[in-house]
Parts: C-alpha cells; structure tokens; sequence
C-alpha cells in the first residue's frame, strides 16, 4: 500500500508555486537595486528548486504545467532577469553584452526548435497498428530518442544551467568571459539535441510509414491464419476484464490473437504469449474481415464494440467478464451477438427472466474455466491461526446506486468490527475502479485504508506469524496472541529473507513478461523489445508467476492486515488464502463458490434479508451483512467451529447452478462451444463464396421465431 505524501497535496503545489514566486521576486530586486549577492543566490536557489522538484516532486512539476508555467517558461524569466542584473551591476562593453545576448536567444531558438521536431519524430513514431508477442524484425524498428531529446521537461533547464550560471558570475564579477563562455556551452549542447534527434528522422532510424507497416501487417495475419480472437476495448483500470480470459485463450486449440483498440491498453494486458494487436482506426480494423479470422470473444460491452460488429466475416460471442445478479449481467446490449455464453444454469435463467430481447437458444452455458487455479476448501482453520478473512468489495458502478458497492454504507464498520477481532486477520482488496465515478467512494476506501495502517502500527509490537500459501506445506501452529512477546532476532531475519526472495521472484516475473523498460522507450522500442516468445516462456511464466506468489505470502508478516492493490496478487491467489470471504452483489462471489468456502454479502440495498435473498440467487448460501456490521462476531464464529456452519450443502448446490457441473470440466465445454461457433462462421463463408460464383440452389439459413422463454 502506498500513502500520499504532503507532496502529492493541492497545499504542496501552492507552496511550490509559493516558492518559485518568493524567489523571482529576490532575483527581480537583485536586478533592480542592484545587489549581486541576493541575483546570484535567489537565481541559483530557483534553478536547484526546479531541478529538484523534477527529479523528487514530478507531481507538482505537472501541476505547474497545468498553470502554463512549464519548465522553458520558469527558465526563460529567471535568465532575463539575469540579464536585467547584468545591465545594471556589469561594466562590460556593449558588444560582449550583445553576444551574450544573441546567445542566450539563439540557445532558446535551439531548445524550441528541440521542441518542434520532437513532435515531429513522436508523430513519425506512431503506427497504425501496435503489437505485442510478434516478430517485428521486418519492420527494422529502431529504439526510442532518449527522454532528453523528446521532453522539454527533462531538457530545461539542465542544459541551460551553464547558460545561467555564467551570466550570474559575469554580473558577480564584472568578467564576460564567464557568461560568454557560459551561454557558448548551453547553445552547444541545445544545439546538439536538435542535431542528434534529427537522425531519427534519417533512413536508418526512421519509423516504417503507415502504408508499410499495413502491409507488413497483413502478410504477417495471412502467415499466422488466427482463427479466434478475443477483442477488448475500454480505458484505464478496466485491463482486468480482458485478462482474466487470457489463460482460457491460450488453452484453446488453434491460433488465438487478441485484439485491442486503444494504444495503452497493450501494456495493460498480462503477461501471455497470445499474440496482440492495437488497430486504433476502424478503416485498419476492417483489415480482420479478409483474414482467417472465424471468432471472436468479447469480455465486456464497449462503445467501439459496435465497429468490430460489422464485419460479416466473423462470428462474436459474449462471455462477459464475471457474473452476478446486477442489472449488467442482462444488458440488453447483449442481443448484438450471435452467442451468449454463460457460466452455468442462474445466467440463462437471468437472462429469461429479464426479458432483454437474448434468445434462449443463443445462450450456451460453458462455466467458468479460469477458476481452475481455486482450491477446494478444506474445512475450518487448524486451532491457533487467526481466520483469514478477504474484503473484496465492488465498486460503485455507472448507476452509482448506493447498493452496488458496500464501501459508502458499510466499509468502514466492516473493516473496524474485524480489526477488533482478535480471531480475524483482514486482506482488503478494493475494486480497481473504486472512486471513478463516485469520489466519495474513493474517500471512504482511503478511510478504510487508514484504518488498516492505524491497526497494523498499533500491532507491530507484536511478532510476525507466518502463513504460507493455502496448498503448500504448513508451518508448525504458533502460540496464542497472548503467549507472544517481542519479536526476536530470528523472526525479523526470517522476514527479510523472505522480502529478499520476493524481490528476486519479482525480478525474474518481470523479465519473462518483458515488462521492465528503460526510461523513455515509446511504443514502437516496446514492439521491437516485446517480439515473438521464446518457446515454452508460457510455461516458464507460470512458474514465476506461482513461486512469485509463495513468495509474495511468505513475505508478509503473518499477522498483519493488508491492503492488496493492482494485479498482483490476483483475486484467485487472494482466494486460496482466505477462510472467509465478505463482498458485494458481484460476481466476486460466484467465483468464490468455485471453493465452497463459507462466504457472505453485505446488504446495503435497503430491501430486508427475504426480498433480498430472492432477487439474488448469488445470495442464496452466503451469510447476510448489514452496513451496521454487527454480524462479524457470529460469522466468524461459523468458520471456526463447523457445527455453525449451516450453509455448507447449500454452497455445493448452489456453485453447479451458478458455475455449471463439473463433468464434463470447464474448459471441455468451453472449447466444444468455439468448435460449434467456428463451424458456423465457416459455412457462412462456404454459401458467401458458392453464392458468389453463382451456383445455384444454395441453401440459405431460415430466420427462426423467436425462442421458448423460461418462466419462474
């Protein structure tokens, strides 16, 4: 968990701003009086101040930007100011003061025209189609300019410091050769930017243009011949409703591809040998209809969604990116696709009931494949071991319906009756867009967090328990909480051990994903770097992803409360170490019955414990939280001792309606539903192609009525 520093505040940026005027002011009276001493200081304090906000504060760095007070601004005022002291305390002749003059303007006219070609290389820089996991040596890709050529940020006023330091010691001295030789220097190396970075603009550095990189692009389709895809388009933080569905891509016979419509979301993706493509114009998505392309899966409902949907060519279906009770798991968007694929038997009864236009025999139940990596539960936790309990709250959704997300009403209750439980330990894992439509949601998980912080200082007298991974071998049970005292020598160097292996595992994770790049690489470097894998990476990924996660539990002191944030570790780790899940309406808690472990769902709809349970059948096992949270003591109570467990059958009933049977497995189904989907796309090709050459007595397909509805 990372806090904001004072810094990061709106009072910091002030302050800086505060500063940075405080000091022109001093330099602007040095000028002025003159008074060489207080120019020279004040002058060289402002330069120090920018370079050390740029380099420990970039925060307020753009916060200045937004005011139109940019680094070449800030720069430019303090060398005339400079140059007014230099007029009033220097004695030099006119002419070495008209130098220096025509100098400083001519290292300025450098930096802009830096400035200037820097966007033309940018632009140079952007194809019209981004790659991940594909051979790109055709396209001779070339690495990026380095940050100091591209960001004006980065090269003022570094390089303009020789400049301003010389004027100010020929106004201290009464000496031009300082100044003179001073603004010599900074021409110099401005100069040398904008000749340096015009060699990317040179035959061998320059980027492949649009018209040769789309024909690199469809040679390499008509080699690849792909044949089901997953497409996905949405802004930041949504990544993870197309990455859940990677490892079910990868294991599906054929070539997959995944294919993306916005330039940041390929960094976004996980780690895959899938290969990706970003086709951000819909002229170049249109390329996908001539190729070998027969289907595509599609995660989530997006606006560019409707683009994909006019190529003939290819068949869609709508897998969703999890499932629950809300209203958005029956979109009428849904009737868009030719399949609507489901985990089990809720979801088409959900759809039935809600009467949004889906046809009954367009929906194909296929479970849930990736909740393989859940395990079973095993029963209660060993005596001495404090319960494991995960939050993982939703968020507050596009309606922005009180009842979507628990973290406004009933969070914070939550979260503090489990910190005072001395039985729970809590893993706190918020929805990664928490707070981006509501900001008050975004408030009250930031409370919550403090709360947590709060709890975990005012424990950290006591030692570190360690609780490997569920699945791996345990430790030997520690003692009460009680019999503990100070944590000794031995317990502090077992932990930093294991905070050393994390490091290591997290070194290795990100070098097989590629996912470490120098300072400055732009997406082309990223394409050229990301190539084609190396066979059995995916396998090699697997287990640095596996031995990243042991490592990552084994490196958190095994008492303590945390705060799991970003993809790692994902939701299903986070699964298998929790005795007891508390969520929302969501589909977080259909997953979890993959384990049948005991689970319950805060009810902040308003709506009482009956009428609540029967609008949601994801409810129908769990154990009911109000925002009050006065439950907590008696739901932990029913995972410690079994007898209190009165839910446990009903969770085994409940995981096949709502996840499908287990026989035949998931993925079994799951590959027969793309086999059937790609046949259809292929006899539609086979009547286009007979009907085009002008055979006769083609059968077409019949429109069928409209399907039987599911009552009750």
């Amino acid at each position: 968990m990372v806090s904001a520093g004072p810094w990061h505040s709106r009072g910091a940026q002030w302050s800086a701003l505060a500063a940075l005027a405080c000091l022109y002011t001093a330099q602007f009276i040095g000028a002025q009086l003159p008074n060489a001493p207080l120019l020279f200081i004040s002058a060289l304090l402002g330069v120090a101040l920018d370079l050390a906000l740029r380099r420990w504060q970039p925060g307020v760095i753009a916060a200045l930007g937004r005011l139109h007070l940019d680094e070449g601004l800030r720069q430019l005022l303090r060398d005339l100011l400079t140059v007014l002291g230099i007029a009033h305390l220097s004695g030099i002749d006119t002419v070495a003061r008209l130098l220096m003059v025509g100098g400083l303007l001519a290292a300025y006219a450098a930096h802009f025209a830096c400035r200037a070609l820097a966007v033309v290389v940018r632009r140079s820089r952007t194809l019209p189609v981004v790659t991940r996991n594909i051979d790109t040596a055709e396209l001779r890709l070339s690495p990026a300019p380095p940050r100091l050529l591209i960001r004006p940020g980065h090269r003022m006023p570094l390089l303009a410091v020789p400049g301003t330091l010389g004027m100010l010691t020929t106004a201290a001295t009464d000496r031009a050769v300082w100044g003179l030789t001073g603004v010599a220097i900074s021409l110099a190396l401005f100069g040398g930017c904008v000749a340096y970075l015009a060699t990317w603009l040179m035959p061998g550095k320059r980027a492949p243009s649009e018209e040769r990189t789309l024909s690199w692009f469809r040679g390499w389709i008509e080699e690849y011949r792909p044949d089901v895809g997953l497409y996905f388009s949405g802004g930041s933080g949504t990544a993870y409703q197309a990455n859940m569905w990677l490892s079910t891509l990868a294991a599906l016979e054929g070539r997959p591809l995944v294919v993306l419509r916005e330039r940041g979301m390929v960094q976004q993706i996980a780690a895959t040998d899938v290969p990706i493509v970003c086709l951000p114009r819909v002229a170049h998505l249109m390329l996908l209809e001539h190729s070998s392309l027969k289907m595509l899966l599609h995660p989530a409902n997006a606006p560019k969604t409707s683009q994909v949907l006019r190529i003939p060519t290819i068949k869609h279906a709508f897998t969703n990116h999890g499932e629950s009770d809300k209203l958005s798991s029956c979109n009428p968007y849904a009737k868009v696709y030719d399949q609507v694929w489901v985990a089990g038997p809720a979801a088409r009864k959900r759809y039935a009931l809600a009467d949004v236009g889906v046809d009954d025999r367009d929906v194909v139940e296929v479970g849930r494949p990736q909740l393989a990596p859940i395990l079973p539960w095993t029963g209660a936790p060993e005596p001495g071991r404090r319960v494991t309990v995960l939050y993982a709250p939703t968020w507050e959704g596009w309606t922005n319906d009180p009842g979507n997300t628990s973290v406004l009403l009933a969070g914070e209750n939550i979260v503090r009756a489990l910190l005072a439980d001395p039985r729970a330990r809590l893993l706190y894992k918020p929805h990664p867009m928490t707070g981006s439509v509501n900001k008050e949601a975004g408030a009250a998980d930031l409370r919550i967090r403090a709360l947590i912080t709060e709890a975990n200082a005012a424990g950290a007298g006591r030692p570190a328990r360690r609780q490997p991974e569920r699945g791996t071998l345990a430790a030997p049970a520690p003692a009460p909480p009680s019999a503990e005292a100070a944590p000794g020598r031995a317990d502090q160097g077992a932990l930093s051990g294991d905070r050393a292996e994390l490091a290591r595992r997290s070194e290795e994770l990100n070098r097989l994903t590629s996912r470490v790049f120098r300072p400055g690489a732009d997406e082309v470097e990223r394409m050229m770097r990301q190539t084609a894998p190396e066979p059995g990476r995916a396998e090699r990924v697997e287990e640095a992803t596996a031995a990243w996660r042991t490592a990552f539990w084994a490196a958190q002191p095994g008492d303590a409360h945390l705060v799991l944030t970003g993809s790692r570790p994902d939701i299903y780790s986070c699964f298998n170490q929790a005795d007891l899940l508390i969520t929302d309406v969501s589909s977080v808690a259909a997953d979890f019955l993959a384990s049948t472990k005991p689970y319950a769902v805060v009810n902040t709809s308003g709506r009482p414990e009956g009428e609540f349970r029967e609008a949601n059948p994801t409810v129908r096992a769990a154990a009911i939280v109000t925002p009050e949270a006065g439950e907590i003591p008696e739901l932990l109570r029913s995972v410690t001792d079994p007898g209190h467990d009165v839910r446990a059958e009903e969770r085994g009933r409940l995981k096949e309606y709502l996840l499908g049977p287990a026989d035949p497995p998931s993925l079994v189904r799951f590959r027969e539903a793309t086999r059937a989907l790609c046949a259809e796309a292929d006899a539609r090709r086979a009547r286009q192609a007979r009907l085009a050459s002008g055979e006769s007595g083609v059968e077409l397909p019949i429109p069928r009525p409209s399907g039987q509805r599911i009552t009750g």
